[in-house]
Formats: structure tokens, C-alpha cells, sequence
């Protein structure tokens, strides 16, 4: 199987194709004018919480400081349970874990018990920053990939549902389970 890779820029954008066998396997398509932050991981510093709306504010090295929903915090990671508590689930139809809507569980912690202000955490954009608004960020990080999406502080396992075989489903969390996580 023959691969190539195809570049092509110009001042409105850089296009990025992936040639298999003469054909395009996929294709890539950024615009310089509009940056977006959706999906960049970053170490910031909480700044402020707002204990009746269960939010904070966390500094991520921006103009304005990120929004985090109490909801978007993975309290099994930040305060070290050790009970398993589920993933946050993406709609079946949905693509893009960085839909930004709020309502995962929080599991009836407060936002206080969790963060303080001055405390490092690290977060990942779900959502661009928009007018006088910051950008909204969570702490379920996600690395989204060709084949799967690695999710490092959540210990489960899922597969595709676009992938209906059950044989087939039993067969990849068998092999992702042997793997582990690093």
C-alpha cells in the first residue's frame, strides 16, 4: 500500500490530504484567520470559584479566564476515589467529545469540595472563547484519534457503537484491556 501526503498553502489556509493507493483517506482543512482552541490541553491555575453558580474560573494563559462546570470535573481523579463512577457519555451520534454542553453528574459534590483557589489542574477547551466570555473548558481529557479516543483518567472501556458485531466489539476491549493503561 502506497501512502503520500499532500500540502497545499496559501494565505486563507493550509489543506493537508493523505493519499492511500491514489485515493484520499482523509483530508485536513485549517484556516488561518480562525484558530480555534477547541481540543488544546493546558495547565492552568484555578482564579476564582463561584460557589452558588458550581463554577470556577481557571487561568489558561488567555485573555479571559477559562469557565469550568462543576459537571466537567472528574471528581474520581481530583479527589482520588476509589469507586468507579461512569464516564461521561457522548450522544450516540455524536462525533466530537467537545460538544461543551453541560450535565454530566457531579454526584452531589460541591465545586468547593473539590477545587481551591491557586490549585493547578489540567483541563482540555470543549468549547472556543466567544465575545466577553472565556473559553469553556473541562477536566475529561480527551485525545481523540483515527481508530479511538483515549480518555487517560477514566479506567473503561467502550467501543464504537458504529461497530455492531458483538464478536468483533469483544475482541478490541479484549485487546485494549491486555494493553492497559500506562
Amino acid at each position: 500500500m502506497s501512502s503520500e501526503i499532500l500540502i497545499n498553502s496559501n494565505q486563507r489556509e493550509i489543506r493537508v490530504a493523505l493519499m492511500e493507493n491514489n485515493q484520499v483517506s482523509e483530508l485536513f482543512i485549517e484556516h488561518k484567520t480562525n484558530k480555534g482552541i477547541v481540543g488544546n490541553i493546558y495547565r492552568g491555575r484555578v482564579t476564582k470559584i463561584l460557589p452558588g453558580m458550581q463554577v470556577a474560573f481557571v487561568d489558561i494563559g488567555m485573555e479571559k479566564a477559562g469557565f469550568l462546570y462543576v459537571g466537567d470535573i472528574d471528581v474520581v481523579d481530583m479527589l482520588g476515589l476509589e469507586e468507579e463512577v461512569d464516564p461521561p457519555a457522548l450522544e450516540e451520534e455524536t462525533e466530537d467529545p467537545f460538544s461543551g454542553k453541560p450535565g454530566r453528574p457531579n454526584h452531589g459534590i460541591r465545586i468547593q469540595d473539590i477545587l481551591q483557589e491557586g490549585q493547578e489542574i489540567l483541563v482540555q477547551v470543549a468549547k472556543n472563547p466567544l465575545g466577553t466570555k472565556g473559553a469553556r473548558i473541562t477536566n475529561y481529557i480527551t485525545l481523540p484519534g483515527r481508530y479511538l479516543v483515549y480518555m487517560p483518567t477514566v479506567n473503561h472501556i467502550s467501543v464504537s457503537r458504529r461497530i455492531e458485531e458483538e464478536d468483533e466489539r469483544e475482541r478490541l476491549k479484549s485487546l485494549v484491556s491486555e494493553i492497559g493503561n500506562p
